[in-house]
């Protein structure tokens, strides 16, 4: 039995963009969909409780970090990821690759792994792909990710070609390791730069090997936006229309919507939690820094058309009153928000999918947010 099942249900007739269900261990997922990253077993300053009261039915969780602290074994002695969090719905980890390789010189990368310095103490470590798969069979994961060499941006096409190459030969290696795959999908991983033929041969390597799902690697790591769109115009229809695509590390509102069009069904980013802590919200009318002195005097919501808990309760003067008085509240109330905007945000995606106005509808929030149409 495999672990998860894909049921692509629509595509919407005037943006292609799909709607679908994906059938987990711990849930049913419906698509597209964004996820809210819990790097260290939390997704910070919300409460599992509070993350289901605004309806998040997947989190993402960080290998790397839970490898260096708490450590897998012990999280697998606490019965698994879930239970030590107390999240009973679905969980995908990422492999652990891109923040080992955002180590830069603390690391060293050969064929059989990487060996990095750890951020914490500076102490040795060896991650390889079967060390990565060890790890998240531990956590035990609804969706795994494979170990994979992540790019930087720019790259020169040969670096690029034999990363891409190193990248599915890992690939294999993970799917070898792999101890329950009928408890937990592993996804492959396409890499290749901003290289259109490049992209091909990864998509084509990794579609080979055959996994349950397939994420989109190497893209907003710097990159202009107009160039990760036009990547993904080419590399998301290399793959299969009866399985899962994920865009990794993406998770502002107008590269949902412009990833959604362009056929992918997963997105996970720090955004919405990081900005939050930094007092900005999203809102229908674009972002508000809600720690400017305009502000102090403003006691209306956050954002005047939301219906999450924040806004129904608390003021902008209020809110700024807390960020700028360092109280933890302020952090919380506005991430509280931010995930329920972009949750809401996919919510309206899936119904305008359903309707087969998603132009329509992506025009209609361009133009409320503030972004160009």
């Amino acid at each position: 039995m495999a672990a998860i099942k894909f049921e692509l249900i629509k595509t919407c007739k005037q943006s292609g963009a799909r709607l679908g269900k994906l059938y987990t261990p711990h849930g049913v997922i419906e698509t597209p969909i964004f996820m809210p990253v819990g790097t260290q077993a939390t997704v910070k300053a919300m409460t599992p409780e509070a993350l289901k009261e605004i309806n998040s039915q997947i989190i993402l969780s960080n290998t790397y970090h839970l490898y260096m602290r708490p450590g897998h074994k012990l999280v697998e002695k606490a019965g698994g990821l879930h239970k030590f969090m107390n999240w009973d719905r679905p969980i995908l980890t990422d492999s652990g690759g891109f923040q080992v390789f955002s180590l830069g010189p603390l690391r060293k990368i050969t064929e059989e792994g990487v060996e990095f310095r750890s951020h914490l103490d500076g102490s040795k470590h060896f991650i390889s792909p079967e060390k990565a798969t060890e790890i998240q069979n531990s956590l035990g994961s609804d969706i795994m990710m494979v170990f994979d060499e992540c790019a930087p941006y720019p790259a020169d096409r040969d670096y690029v070609k034999n990363s891409l190459e190193r990248t599915t030969r890992w690939a294999k290696r993970c799917k070898d390791a792999h101890k329950n795959p009928d408890r937990q999908a592993l996804f492959g991983i396409v890499q290749g730069g901003m290289y259109k033929d490049l992209r091909e041969q990864s998509a084509r390597e990794i579609m080979e090997i055959d996994f349950p799902g397939y994420a989109i690697g190497g893209l907003s790591v710097g990159e202009p936006k107009h160039l990760m769109y036009e990547v993904l115009d080419y590399t998301t229809p290399l793959l299969p229309k009866d399985k899962p695509r994920y865009l990794m590390g993406v998770g502002s509102p107008d590269d949902l919507l412009e990833g959604v069009i362009r056929g992918v069904d997963m997105f996970d980013c720090v955004l919405p939690t990081r900005i939050a802590r930094n007092g900005t919200a999203m809102t229908s009318q674009g972002k508000v820094v809600v720690r400017n002195a305009k502000y102090a005097e403003d006691f209306t919501p956050l954002d005047p058309e939301c219906d999450c808990y924040t806004c129904k309760n608390y003021t902008r003067a209020y809110i700024r009153h807390l960020v700028k008085a360092n109280e933890i509240l302020g952090s919380t109330l506005i991430t509280h928000h931010n995930l329920y905007f972009l949750l809401k945000l996919m919510e309206n995606v899936r119904k305008a999918i359903m309707e087969d106005r998603l132009l329509d509808y992506k025009k209609e929030f361009f133009q409320k947010y503030g972004y160009e149409i």
